[in-house]
């Protein structure tokens, strides 16, 4: 695909059409004085509140244009609304964004691991490149210094899952486009008590129950759920447990002021079943090469938010949150016959505040600006145990002496990230409804590594570093509102990818501990021009063209005249992403009655992409990037009567894509650990639905992977992961 020449002409036509502005009418009646007594009337100020295009039928598909103290007007974005599709099970992620487009779902089995990418820009692997939020605060373990998600909410705790390109480091800083932010569920505002109690039950032993309370009383509200998920796997130690419970209390002052506390606890079991070579895959992608592989999450976080107006005009919203994950592990060693195995324990404590002023003003203008503050310590220790099976938290003090050394401590480092920000948008809005966005953030990370013990394997030193970084990032967006319910849009914004704890202090590897070693932060520049709109009753639609240059992508380099393996990590990679992303939704009942409380529609997405590296000293230069499809496309049909029935068939098509970026396989065909270079297409389908027997009394059931297609859509570390073939459900919930 060759796009550049259709990406910038667009970009231009756009740019000049805002500066050159439409002519719009002004009409004027001359007064003429004819002499005659006049009566002047007493002066009124008019004041227009509310121009923007904020209508209830395109919020149905992207957020308002000033939400809160977010400025999203003129950036891409997406939502889904849970409560528009049948109940998504077992935190099916291809389910959940189903309707959402563009966004890559890098498969597994197990609950463990969350990986999403987009628009080619990075391994999708534990979503590293991608910020995942819930109520606007980060669900990666580490926001800075090892941004990956290992927890996700259940979908029976979200309202909506919002999807923000372009502009989204202005907004939430680090990371590439886009951030994922999912929403809450809140509390009934219209009694004092109300109930939700569901429970299914499906293929490999799936067991699931999900039980939640919720009401208003005065000027408090209150949520309260308990929820707990359980399965067999598909393969042998594929197993897990899933627990968890929410707690919301939040005060409101009359109309000016809410404040909320908000707890969210989950503890995830799991076992991993191990990675394939291609031709084990092909032999029978049941089998299992890690029989005693364990994986543990610990999360706890505890957010107080205070939603507070002054006046008409000015909203402020402050969050101050901390918490606690651990993530650890148990991992038999390789090769034929494993005697030992390795414990790994990586902890994070972490506490943030976030603070935004949102200021109306004139005629529909919008200034948001704030701060946001945020500190995380990370310990990382690993251990050698004798055998294959030790517990999660055995611990010894003792060094390893040797790599054959066992019951013996092998790794340990302290860690801690620093994050500071401040940032200011305006949205200023002209006659012809034009509007025009600047945006500035300025960002600093600092991290550190001190490590006291080093895997006995590696022959660098100690590793004890500090690095700092300051990024100033700026936008600017446009747009214009013309005829029924459209706009055209158009944004170019900065982005950035902070160091990592591992980009300075690698435990895997000889990366040299020294100065040296001392790679710059990522850059991110992202251009979009688009349009969407609700031109007639019961369609949305949303087009646009992409470009997004990444600079300074870290690599990893030899260093001359050291031994082979002896490394340092270099900002020497560019790529280059760019194509189309389109996005139809056509509701055939709501096109006839806009009130009607029946819908039957129609979706269908479909991204194209060009991603390539455009430098690299390791000779990547013209290869596409790993994990960069050249089509994704999900397409498919819900009906909903509300509060009796709803039912969705989605399928989604992915093209085949390169899983590393050299673009070569792994081994040659015939060997035993052999990876073909590329990952093949593959199309799934699924099915659901909730049928209301009574108004209180609900059924629902499932069908995911209908085809029963053999597939894999993850290849990590040397190895695929299969992913889940035709699976069931079905189960019953109950309101009060």
């Amino acid at each position: 695909m060759n796009l550049p020449a259709v990406s910038k002409g667009l970009l231009s036509v756009l740019i000049a059409n805002a500066l050159v502005g439409p002519a719009f009418a002004q009409t004027s009646a001359e007064s003429t004085d004819t002499g005659e007594d006049k009566t002047e009337l007493p002066k009124i100020e008019v004041r227009e509140r509310r121009p923007q295009d904020d209508t209830r039928p395109k919020l149905q598909y992207i957020m308002k244009e000033v939400d809160g103290p977010l400025i999203t007007v003129t950036k891409k974005t997406s939502i889904t609304k849970l409560d528009t599709v049948p109940t998504v099970m077992d935190n099916n992620l291809r389910a959940l964004f189903s309707q959402t487009p563009g966004l890559f779902v890098s498969e597994q089995q197990s609950p463990g691991q969350a990986n999403l990418s987009y628009r080619g820009i990075g391994n999708p692997q534990e979503s590293e490149f991608v910020t995942v939020m819930l109520d606007g605060i980060p669900l990666l373990s580490d926001w800075i210094g090892y941004p990956t998600v290992y927890i996700l909410p259940w979908p029976q705790q979200i309202s909506e899952v919002q999807l923000i390109r372009g502009g989204n480091s202005l907004l939430y800083g680090p990371e590439p486009p886009p951030v994922v932010n999912m929403i809450s569920r809140k509390p009934v505002t219209d009694r004092a008590l109300a109930g939700y109690v569901e429970a299914a039950v499906g293929s490999n032993g799936l067991f699931s129950s999900f039980n939640q309370i919720s009401g208003t009383s005065g000027n408090w509200d209150y949520l309260v759920d308990v929820n707990y998920r359980k399965g067999d796997g598909e393969r042998e130690n594929g197993d897990s447990n899933l627990g968890g419970a929410d707690f919301h209390l939040g005060y409101s002052s009359g109309d000016s002021a809410h404040t909320s506390l908000d707890l969210h606890a989950w503890q995830l079991e799991t076992g991993d079943p191990g990675k394939l070579s291609y031709p084990q895959f092909i032999a029978d992608p049941d089998q299992t090469t890690t029989p005693y592989n364990r994986l543990w999450t610990d999360r706890y976080v505890l957010a107080l938010t205070d939603d507070r107006f002054f006046g008409e005009d000015t909203e402020v919203v402050t969050k101050l949150w901390g918490g606690y994950q651990d993530n650890a592990s148990r991992s038999q060693a390789r090769g034929p016959a494993p005697t030992s195995s390795t414990v790994q324990d990586d902890q994070f404590r972490f506490y943030g505040i976030d603070a935004r002023v949102l200021h109306r003003w004139g005629r529909g203008n919008a200034l948001t600006a704030g701060t946001t503050l945020y500190h995380s310590d990370a310990p990382f220790r690993q251990f050698t145990a004798d055998g294959l099976t030790p517990g999660r938290y055995d611990r010894w003090g003792v060094p390893c002496a040797t790599p054959a050394s066992t019951d013996c401590a092998r790794l340990r480092q302290s860690r801690s990230s620093d994050y500071f920000a401040v940032f200011a948008e305006n949205v200023f809005r002209f006659p012809g409804g034009w509007h025009f966005v600047p945006s500035v953030r300025i960002e600093h990370e600092k991290i550190d590594v001190d490590e006291t013990i080093k895997p006995p394997n590696l022959s660098r030193g100690l590793v004890d570093r500090s690095v700092k970084h300051n990024v100033p990032l700026f936008g600017l967006g446009f747009g214009n509102d013309f005829g029924r319910g459209n706009e055209t849009y158009f944004n170019v914004s900065q982005g950035w990818r902070p160091v990592r704890y591992f980009d300075i202090g690698s435990p895997f590897g000889n990366t040299s501990p020294d100065p040296i070693n001392d790679p710059d932060p990522t850059h991110v520049l992202s251009w979009e021009a688009g349009v969407h709109g609700t031109p007639a009753n019961g369609l949305f639609y949303d087009v646009s063209l992409f470009l997004v240059d990444v600079k300074d992508r870290i690599e990893s380099q030899q260093i001359p005249g050291a031994p082979p393996g002896n490394t340092i990590n270099a900002n020497t990679g560019d790529t280059r992403s760019q194509g189309f992303e389109g996005q139809i939704d056509y509701d055939f009942l709501a096109a006839m009655d806009p009130s009607s409380s029946r819908h039957l529609t129609l979706f269908a997405n479909l991204s194209l992409l060009d991603s390539k590296f455009t430098a690299s000293d390791k000779g990547y230069k013209g290869n596409k990037t790993s994990f960069a499809p050249d089509y994704l496309a999900r397409f498919g049909i819900t009906y909903r009567e509300d509060n009796k029935f709803k039912f969705a068939f989605s399928v989604v098509s992915v093209d085949d894509q390169y899983w590393q970026d050299s673009n070569l396989a792994l081994g040659e065909p015939g060997d035993s650990n052999y990876i073909p270079a590329k990952v093949p297409s593959y199309t799934v389908g699924d099915i659901s639905a909730d049928w209301w027997v009574t108004p209180a009394v609900r059924l629902t059931g499932g069908i995911y992977n209908i085809t029963d297609k053999t597939y894999y859509a993850r290849v990590f570390g040397g190895g695929l992961d299969p992913a889940s073939g035709r699976n069931y459900y079905v189960g019953a919930s109950w309101e009060f």
